[in-house]
């Protein structure tokens, strides 16, 4: 998964014959997992049809403030376009658009919904050598790198006039690469490190049953798939899980039982600025594992347990410069026995929900819960998403970072 996943983009097309390289551009950004949305002026229909971007796209491309062969026509509204986006993109930015945008010109659509847009904007200009290295060129670079937007630079290569030279378009991969790129430098988490457990814990009694827990991992994958999204580089130990996640700054390292949790974990700790405990560890096990399925008999089955390693206290044990975040999930007593959990196993603070409280538990959708940290101050939570309960997780911990 990209760091684009989800992300709207608005591709804006001038009139330049790098425009044929769109078609490509807005592919890539929907293998990306982006929503796109394409504006274009008038004359760069000329090089690249509004059909063939919007069958890409999967959206309508606007290229007029409303349609003039229709006399109930709806208004194209800039404004909207501009505030829709989480990032603008001008492929290709030619001199004459470049120009206009440096000095407010505000004469078609792409123009006015540019003037419009409060996201980041990027553009990528592209047009022939001697236009590029021209003064007024430079000039309008270096203005409108001033304002705030992040120039694509032109690349070197054969143009469309038969010249070798500086000016051509960005190739559509490395246009999306240095987007994602940017937009993850700028994410709070970037460089930062982190170490998820997920799910249940199958302790084993013979070849075929084992002793284990209703856990589905979904809110520890929706916490990795959020420090993600805020730039760290996460590893997730999940135990036995249906859920998956598909993102590029995600390290899954599947586990079965405890102590299998217990060895990758403290394979990673040592080199993580924060973990987050999620897992539901059992937290006993079957003294003895029998090497052969036991046969059903009408006398009763005892089964001696043993205690699991408690892989959370461990880690508050050897625990240096890294955040250590756990969950207690508790049916009574809730905050007091949270509290205890947090000064047993120096803890940074916990997480805690109940059974008590409709909408959370194992295997559902949503969570309530109640962040405590180890001053025992306590932040309450509506019921909420999964997603949105691990993004108010990760807020709390990036303040706590101070990042």
């Amino acid at each position: 998964m990209s760091i684009l996943n989800g992300k709207k983009v608005l591709l804006g097309v001038s009139a330049g014959i790098a425009a044929y390289k769109t078609a490509h551009l807005v592919r890539q950004f929907i293998k990306a997992g982006a929503q796109v949305q394409v504006v274009q002026t008038p004359a760069s229909k000329e090089f690249v049809t509004p059909l063939t971007l919007s069958t890409l796209s999967k959206n309508p491309v606007h290229s007029t403030f409303y349609n003039e062969e229709d006399e109930n026509a709806v208004w194209n509204n800039h404004v909207d376009l501009g505030l829709w986006a989480d990032l603008m993109l001008i492929a290709p930015a030619t001199a004459n658009t470049l120009a206009k945008m440096t000095n407010g010109v505000c004469d078609n659509l792409l123009l006015a919904t540019y003037l419009s847009a409060k996201c980041p904007v990027y553009f990528a200009p592209a047009m022939d050598l001697d236009m590029y290295q021209h003064p007024s060129t430079k000039d309008s670079i270096a203005k409108l790198t001033s304002f705030g937007n992040i120039c694509i630079p032109a690349t070197s290569g054969e143009l469309a006039s038969g010249l070798i030279g500086e000016g051509r378009l960005a190739e559509p991969e490395d246009i999306v690469a240095f987007i994602e790129k940017n937009v993850q430098s700028k994410l709070p988490l970037k460089g930062k490190k982190v170490l998820i457990t997920a799910g249940p814990t199958y302790e084993a009694i013979d070849p075929v049953r084992f002793i284990g827990n209703h856990s589905s991992g979904k809110m520890g994958f929706e916490i990795a798939k959020t420090a993600a999204n805020l730039g760290a580089e996460v590893i997730l130990v999940s135990g036995p899980s249906s859920q998956q996640i598909n993102h590029s700054f995600v390290k899954r390292i599947n586990v079965v039982c405890a102590e299998d949790m217990y060895n990758a974990c403290h394979e990673y700790y040592k080199n993580v600025d924060v973990a987050i405990c999620s897992a539901a560890v059992a937290d006993y096990k079957p003294a003895v594992v029998v090497a052969q399925k036991i046969k059903k008999k009408d006398a009763s089955l005892q089964i001696e347990l043993a205690p699991t390693k408690d892989i959370l206290a461990s880690l508050g044990q050897t625990k240096e410069h890294q955040l250590l975040v756990g969950f207690a999930l508790e049916t009574d007593n809730e905050e007091e026995n949270a509290k205890g959990k947090i000064q047993r196993k120096n803890l940074d603070f916990i997480v805690l929900n109940s059974l008590r409280d409709k909408g959370a538990g194992f295997a559902k959708d949503t969570n309530k819960i109640t962040i405590i940290d180890k001053d025992f101050q306590a932040q309450k939570f509506e019921t909420k998403s999964k997603t949105e309960v691990a993004g108010d997780i990760l807020t709390f911990i990036i303040k706590k970072l101070n990042v």
